[in-house]
């Protein structure tokens, strides 16, 4: 097994007694590691397996997409019934994704809200875009119009492929080590620039320090194209029928290859980490020497 990768045998949402202890999960994913379960796949029922296609999708939107805050389906094409019954499937994904995380890390519950849940099911390879939304690209996750404000980013993937194809990732550093190397390269931010952004509609609130450095983080490894080559990574292919978990704000990662996958996005508050050193922003303050919240 791969040293970024810790697998488990779980093969229920709902893990039962015997499962592995919160504690040995949280020490994974708040190392910055993917956790893997190889056993545990998200079913599809009846005559849903239709929607492992294309051509669901609006052609606009990269993903279809569940809100649950507004109970919207968004990205998707197609008559009322089909449309009902697409985002019934995302929508209990949506509920089993957050269960399953609520089962494994009970301490997170009242820190944690769940965003949209999503379904991609285009090919990695058919993308198209700039190098900065190109994800075949190392990097970390951070929201150019969306400022967390130190809120982890903790998602939940499960490949649902009908022709057995492995989701391929590269994973790369961890964050200590990354940060390090091109925290030297980050330009503080300008004084008054947060305030202005807000003001353009540009973010939806204004961009903490935090924000900022995350943010030009995600953009220098992107564009770094010897690091790109020659940085410390491993590949590791996520099987069809298997869930995988981890804190994309700290992980670096790259997605090379596969279609059809779901997505669960699952926001923390720092204070529901059982160990906030080892996050994103208690590092970046370390290396700033200042508070970025």
């Amino acid at each position: 097994m791969s040293r970024q990768i810790v697998s488990l045998e779980l093969n229920r949402w709902q893990p039962a007694a015997d499962a592995p202890t919160t504690q040995q999960v949280a020490d994974a994913l708040e190392a910055g590691q993917v956790l893997y379960l190889p056993r545990l796949a998200f079913q599809l029922r009846g005559e849903e397996q239709r929607f492992l296609d294309p051509r669901w999708s609006d052609g606009r939107a990269k993903n279809i997409s569940h809100d649950p805050a507004t109970g919207t389906l968004k990205g998707a094409r197609g008559n009322r019934a089909d449309l009902e019954d697409l985002q019934a499937m995302v929508a209990r994904f949506h509920r089993q994704s957050l269960g399953l995380v609520g089962a494994l890390l009970p301490h997170y519950l009242p820190h944690l809200h769940g965003a949209r849940a999503s379904l991609r099911t285009m090919a990695v390879a058919r993308r198209k875009t700039s190098w900065r939304k190109d994800d075949s690209r190392l990097h970390v996750d951070a929201f150019p119009s969306r400022p967390t404000h130190g809120e982890r980013i903790l998602r939940v993937f499960a490949n649902v492929n009908p022709r057995g194809a492995e989701r391929v990732w590269r994973v790369g550093e961890a964050f200590p080590q990354l940060a390090e190397r091109f925290f030297p390269r980050l330009k503080a931010p300008l004084p008054g620039s947060a305030a202005l952004l807000a003001l353009l509609g540009i973010t939806k609130t204004r961009r903490s320090p935090y924000d900022h450095y995350m943010l030009h983080l995600h953009d220098a490894m992107k564009a770094d194209l010897k690091y790109q080559r020659e940085a410390p990574q491993e590949r590791f292919g996520f099987a069809a029928g298997s869930v995988w978990l981890c804190f994309s704000d700290q992980t670096s990662h790259a997605a090379m290859s596969g279609q059809h996958m779901f997505e669960q996005t699952v926001h923390l508050a720092v204070p529901g980490l059982y160990d906030a050193s080892r996050g994103p922003l208690a590092i970046l303050e370390r290396l700033a020497g200042r508070k970025l919240i």
